[in-house]
């Protein structure tokens, strides 16, 4: 089977424009990304992952975070409880608390064991709370969002083989009728 990374990378990017077209994404702010490589090169989630699709979507995603200065926190799969590879400055400015695990392609997946071996200063974390997230392969992210999750629909709706779904935050609307808000951007 031959892959089109190129093709892959065009989506990825159109989400990322997306995201950014909802949403502030810059040093202040936290984004999470599943990926199932799997999934993107047309296998079942957690079978086939895939070095090379990591790459090719990495390359695009670190692009975007010197681009934008976003942090990026990039979802295991269930083998390590879903924890989170980041770079250690990031983990400690978000709240992260450092766990023992290093992920590898049959636990934690291709795509964050590629995001392990490529941060200059990577720990792994248990929980974040992230502003917004890319969840590629349906890998379940809302778990690392803060709340409220809006669902944000972009022009492309999968990368590769992949179905793709994106959320933003939005502070919790609290008071009440005699409540104020501010106005929606």
């Amino acid at each position: 089977m031959t892959h089109d990374i190129k093709e892959w990378q065009t989506s990825l990017q159109a989400c990322l424009d997306a995201l950014r077209e909802q949403t502030t994404l810059d040093q202040d702010r936290l984004l999470v990304i599943g990926a199932s490589t799997s999934e993107v090169t047309g296998g079942r989630i957690g079978t086939a992952g895939s070095a090379e699709a990591a790459e090719a979507l990495y390359e695009v995603l670190d692009f975007f975070q010197q681009d934008t200065g976003v942090n990026m926190a990039f979802q295991g799969c269930e083998h390590i409880n879903r924890a989170l590879v980041m770079e250690r400055a990031a983990a400690a400015r978000f709240g992260g608390e450092e766990v023992a695990v290093v992920p590898h392609r049959r636990a934690g997946g291709a795509m964050a064991s590629h995001a392990f071996a490529s941060f200059s200063d990577p720990v792994v974390v248990e929980h974040i709370r992230a502003d917004a997230g890319i969840d590629i392969g349906d890998t379940f992210i809302g778990m690392h969002l803060k709340h409220v999750a809006v669902p944000i629909r972009g022009s492309v709706d999968s990368i590769g083989n992949a179905h793709v779904t994106m959320a933003v935050t939005r502070p919790k609307l609290i008071g009440g009728t005699r409540a104020l808000y501010p106005e929606s951007e």
